[in-house]
Formats: structure tokens, C-alpha cells, sequence
């Protein structure tokens, strides 16, 4: 009769013990030292090695030639203590889900205090502790804070935070994780060349994956299979349908339907999951997975080196392709959809019709306000767009010279400049009607009558509206040439002065000698005053 996979290759050493190294090292340089205590706490996921490394730590204490982190296997403890040996009489392990209670605490703590028969220890280990009661705990307390020197308890539970305070708080807690398919894998790969059994390769990643990191369960699932396995061995097809698990083509059809926003072909992919007997809340679980792994390969360039994403080499260029194809915020928005699609589809009665809504969700950007539909938009009309655009332009070696500016036709008058004019440094801040309104030229008139004449240049700087009566601030196109010039006064303040024919001329002489411009306008001039 052949013994299960997980029961004929359960670990004899810390050595062979996978996936676990946080645990076993540690473990395996206390024993080196000596320095043991009196109380262990396995906590961790089923199937990652608690109950056999209680085992083997319990094996180790108990060897001939130990404590040691390597039991020799030769001497009789070591044989009892054997996956496939008879067992000890002084390592007793306890089933707390039915020996959890009061009384059960109270006939162990009676026994314990009788000394080991043929061994150095007296070990206990108490499996799925977190099942005890509270007042198992409360009389186990006394004697798991200061047992004998030959006791040793080891607690093995997958919940921890159940466990009583006053109990872990006198443990060393040693917290088991899951196996990661980069080591899981080829441990699996090892176990089928030691079995002679011929398996394909796209089988393992749907082993890895149903085993969820247990090394247990998925040793399960692969003897499973191989009882089952024809001539040829374990093939894909046997495999997906013994396990139940979505068609890596119906997988990509539908990931293509969805970058292409092909309806019709989407849909269609749904009647052929149906028609194989698919279950599709398994076709959208499998479907997110596959999104996942999208997300992942746009993001991570080196995921299948690193061991984040595993699967065969065609399967990885497939989703190579996809991932190119798909844009992250679209790839984030589908990966939404079915997520919370999976959670509406739990206990429906119509699953199929569910998973033609999710389908019409995810084609269907437009319907939806969000941000991440806006996104989804933006990206298909950006491969739109890219695939109707021309070829690219040529590459700068072989591109033409941009053209010469036109050349600019030369006229009488210089380019005007619009640079600021300098200010005169006497008097900063005025204008030059005013600047020489304030000059103590001749023929300017000072006596107090005379400045407050409106015909007064400094009066007429000031108000220039005063010589045409009341003009309105908009003056028309008739504004009075400059009598030195003949250039259109281009300053209201200077309009009144233009009339002014001899003041116009003394102004713009002396103006035009220092800034060669004329006297009303800012911008350069080559006319001669």
C-alpha cells in the first residue's frame, strides 16, 4: 500500500525542513549552545512544518549523542521518533480540539511530574492550542511558568492571538510563514524525479497554485495527480480538469477580447467556460489572477527572474504581448471590476449572468464617472491615435536643415525698440515735457502769475487739456504734428505742447541730442529735428 507524499516525505532534521530557515537556524544554534528553554510556540499556516519541527526539536533533545541539531537516526530514540517509527513513550503529543479542557489540563499536570522512562526529556506537544479553554489554560499556567527540569512543552496552533497572554508570555514564539513557489517548486520537481513520475511542466505552477504555500496540501494535490496519471504521466489537460482550474486559453481569449474592447469575442469566451463545465466564479478569480500578473509584468521588468511571477515560457510572452497592449490604468480598472465582482457573485443564483455584467462593466468605460474610467478612455484613444499616426519622423542624422527666417525688407525708419529710455538723473521720475517745465531755460515763464497761466508748459504738463477746452480723454486721429519733427504727437501730455511750435523745437533739440529720439514718442527715430 503506498504511504501518502506528505507522511513518506516528512522532514527527520531542521536541515530538510524548507522554506522555514527565520526557524530552524535559530533553533539549531540553541541546541549547539545549550541554551534551551522550557517552553516553544509554533505558530504559522497549516502545512508549514509546526508539528514536524516539533518533532525534530523533540527528537534532537531526546538523541544519544545530543542535544544535538542533527539526531544520529541510529540510536533508539531517534528510531521511535522517526516519521515512520512506533513513537516514544515520553514525547506526548496532545490533540488540544479534543483534550482542551479543564480536566484534561489537570491529568496532564499530574503525569508531568513523573520523570521520563528511557529519555533525557519529557516533552509534550500540544497541537492546536489555540483550542484550549481558558480554564485549561488558567491550571497549565503554574506548571508551564516553572515545570521540572526534564518537561519541555512545545505549543503548536495556526492562531496565535487565541492563545492566553499569561502562557505566551512564557514561550519563545517562533512564527512559521508560507513557502514561496521559488522554493516550493522545485522541491515538488524533486519529489517526481525521486517517484520516476513523468510530469509536464505547465503542471507545476497549477500544483504551486492550489496548494496556496503549503507544503502539505500541495504535496496533496501532486499525489492526487499522480494516482490519477495515464502513460504519459501528469499532461496540462488531466491536470486542469482534475483540478478544476480555468484553461489557460480560454484565459487569454478573454484577456484579448478585453484589450481589443471586442464584445462579441468576450462574450463568446463566456458561453465556451460554460459549456466546459467551468465554474465562473473560478473564471473570474482566475481571470483577476491573470490581471495581477499584468500589473506585476508592467511594473516589475525582472518579475520571472525574481520569482514573483511563475509560469511556462509561452504563457510569459502571451502576457508579455497583453501587457503591452493594455495600459496600467486599464489593466488597474479591470482588476477592480473583477474584484468586487467576486464579491457580488458569492451565493448568487445566476453566476453566469453576474459574470456577463462584469464583462459589460469592464468593455463599457463610458458608463462609468470614475476616475479611473476617464483613464481607461484616454489610454484607448491614445492607441487610437497612435495607430493611425504616420511613420515617424527621420532621425536627426538624416533631417533636413530647418528653413532660414524671411529677411526683413529695410525701410527708412529704424526697427522699432523696445527698450526703456534713460531718465534724467536730475530729476527722476518725470517725463521730459515736465522735466523741462521744471528746467530754468530762458523763456520759461516763473513769476507765480505766469505759472499759474494755462499757456504755461509746466501747467500744460500737467493739465493738457486746458488749450483745446474740454476735450475728452479719447483724442481723435487730429492730434497736432510736432512743429520741429512732423511726427503725430503719440503722448497726451504732449499734445498741447506740439501746437507750441518754438518750445516743440527747443524740446526736441535737446531731447533728440541726448537720446536720439524725438521728443514726443519713445521709440527711435532716424528723422533729424
Amino acid at each position: 500500500m503506498a504511504l501518502a507524499l506528505y507522511r513518506k516525505y516528512r522532514p527527520r532534521t531542521f536541515t530538510e525542513v524548507i522554506g522555514q530557515e527565520h526557524v530552524t537556524e535559530p533553533l539549531m544554534q540553541a541546541l549547539r549552545t545549550g541554551r534551551l528553554h522550557h517552553a516553544y510556540l509554533f505558530s504559522g499556516p497549516r502545512g508549514c512544518g509546526k508539528t514536524s519541527s516539533a518533532r525534530i526539536l523533540a527528537r534532537s533533545l531526546n538523541c544519544a549523542k545530543g542535544p544535538t541539531p542533527e539526531p544520529c537516526g541510529d540510536c533508539e530514540s531517534c528510531r521511535a521518533l522517526a516519521p515512520d517509527g512506533a513513537g516514544s513513550i515520553d514525547v506526548i503529543e496532545i490533540d488540544a480540539a479534543s483534550h482542551g479542557g479543564v480536566d484534561d489540563a489537570r491529568d496532564l499536570r499530574e503525569r508531568a511530574f513523573f520523570a521520563p522512562v528511557a529519555s533525557r526529556f519529557k516533552v509534550y506537544v500540544i497541537d492546536e492550542a489555540h483550542m484550549v479553554s481558558t480554564q485549561g489554560f488558567n491550571a497549565l499556567l503554574k506548571l508551564v511558568e516553572e515545570p521540572p527540569d526534564y518537561v519541555k512543552f512545545i505549543f503548536a496552533t495556526t492562531e496565535p492571538e487565541k492563545v492566553l497572554g499569561t502562557i505566551k508570555s512564557r514561550t519563545h514564539h517562533y512564527p512559521f510563514r508560507l513557502i514561496p513557489p521559488s522554493v516550493l517548486r522545485p522541491y515538488l520537481e524533486k519529489l517526481c524525479r525521486e517517484e520516476g513520475v513523468s510530469v509536464e511542466p505547465a503542471v507545476f505552477p497549477l500544483v504551486v497554485r492550489a496548494g496556496g504555500g503549503s507544503a502539505r496540501d500541495s504535496l496533496s494535490v501532486l499525489d492526487q495527480l499522480i494516482a490519477g496519471a495515464g502513460v504519459y504521466g501528469v499532461t496540462y489537460a488531466r491536470a486542469v480538469a482534475l483540478l478544476g482550474v480555468t484553461d489557460v486559453a480560454l484565459i487569454d481569449e478573454m484577456t484579448d477580447a478585453l484589450a481589443a474592447g471586442d464584445g462579441a469575442a468576450a462574450f463568446t469566451t463566456i458561453d465556451r467556460v460554460v459549456d466546459a463545465g467551468h465554474e465562473p466564479r473560478r473564471f473570474a478569480s482566475d481571470l483577476l489572477e491573470r490581471l495581477r500578473d499584468l500589473i506585476v509584468l508592467q511594473r516589475v521588468p525582472d518579475a520571472v527572474a525574481s520569482g514573483i511571477i511563475d509560469a511556462p515560457d509561452d504563457q510569459l510572452e502571451r502576457m508579455a504581448a497583453q501587457a503591452v497592449r493594455m495600459g496600467p490604468a486599464t489593466v488597474s480598472r479591470l482588476a477592480d471590476i473583477a474584484h468586487n465582482g467576486l464579491t457580488e457573485m458569492r451565493g448568487t443564483t445566476a453566476p453566469r449572468l453576474l459574470l456577463e455584467l462584469i464583462v459589460a462593466r469592464m468593455l463599457l468605460p463610458g458608463a462609468e464617472e470614475s476616475t479611473g474610467a476617464l483613464l481607461h478612455r484616454l489610454e484607448r484613444m491614445e492607441r487610437r491615435l497612435g495607430a493611425a499616426s504616420p511613420d515617424p519622423p527621420p532621425s536627426a542624422e538624416h533631417a533636413s536643415p530647418p528653413p532660414a527666417p524671411a529677411a526683413v525688407p529695410q525701410t527708412g525708419r529704424r526697427a522699432r525698440s523696445w527698450t526703456r529710455r534713460p531718465r534724467n538723473p536730475a530729476r527722476p521720475g518725470l517725463g521730459p515735457l515736465r522735466r523741462a517745465a521744471h528746467s530754468r531755460g530762458p523763456g520759461l515763464a516763473r513769476s507765480p502769475e505766469q505759472r499759474r497761466s494755462p499757456a504755461h508748459p509746466r501747467a500744460l504738463a500737467r493739465r493738457p487739456w486746458r488749450l483745446a477746452g474740454s476735450l475728452p480723454r479719447r483724442v481723435a486721429s487730429t492730434r497736432p504734428r510736432c512743429g520741429a519733427c512732423g511726427t503725430r504727437c503719440s503722448r497726451r501730455s504732449g499734445e498741447a505742447a506740439h501746437a507750441r511750435g518754438p518750445w516743440c523745437a527747443r524740446l526736441a533739440s535737446a531731447t533728440f541730442r541726448a537720446t536720439k529720439s524725438c521728443c514726443c514718442s519713445s521709440t527711435p527715430s532716424t528723422r533729424t529735428c
